[in-house]
């Protein structure tokens, strides 16, 4: 008896949590550094690159879920870039945020959740997450600062979200308790940074030359 090709069994769906790059919501810390229209373009040049990112990394259906009109203009933008659903965000805090993208990803092998600070995430990051849940629960890329860029679940759960101190150094040590309680396989392939700081702006424009900022 001929398998079923593995690949179709193996799609993990990627869900992205956005905000539309409005100028004085968007990037709010980094308006000190960077005005509001500065801040709103460098939000509207890391939602751009993420959603191609995640459809060049093809581990599956991806979801942008939008903080404000899934209309505005620069979410119609991005499903012009391919195959891109485009959701409400739900009203909670971020965890709560999180379980609904997961909850409503009907791929059998998992989904991911990621946001769009993370100019250091490459498609093959998110194949490397993928394929580390074919044989864990979860998989979560720590953040530098104490938080996580990714995570991923096989079966959603309210667990890993569940009184976190969204925002703080204190979010990754708190998950990795959530987890360990359930008696989850986590994995942790690697850390990367996020963009959330005026510190981070130099790295960014190290790291990436065309995201926009002011010279």
């Amino acid at each position: 008896m001929s398998r079923a090709n593995p690949e179709s069994e193996a799609r993990v769906g990627v869900a992205i949590l956005a905000r539309a790059p409005i100028p004085g919501q968007a990037k709010t810390r980094l308006i000190p550094a960077l005005g509001a229209e500065g801040a709103a373009n460098l939000q509207r040049w890391l939602l751009q690159r993420t959603v191609a990112m995640a459809l060049v990394a093809d581990v599956g259906p991806v979801t942008l879920w939008c903080a404000g009109d899934p209309r505005h203009p620069d979410f119609a933008l991005c499903r012009a870039f391919g195959s891109v659903a485009v959701r409400h965000q739900p009203k909670g805090d971020l965890g709560a945020r999180m379980l609904a993208a997961l909850r409503q990803s009907h791929t059998p092998a998992g989904a991911l959740v990621i946001g769009t600070d993370c100019p250091a995430m490459t498609p093959a990051h998110l194949r490397l997450a993928a394929r580390s849940l074919d044989d864990h629960d979860a998989v979560v890329f720590p953040a530098e600062d104490g938080g996580y860029v990714l995570i991923g679940l096989r079966t959603p759960a309210g667990e890993p979200f569940a009184d976190i101190d969204w925002g703080t150094q204190r979010v990754m040590a708190q998950t990795r308790r959530r987890l360990d309680a359930l008696g989850w396989r986590r994995a942790e392939p690697l850390t990367l940074w996020d963009v959330d700081r005026p510190e981070d702006l130099e790295r960014l424009a190290a790291l990436c030359p065309g995201a926009g900022l002011p010279s």
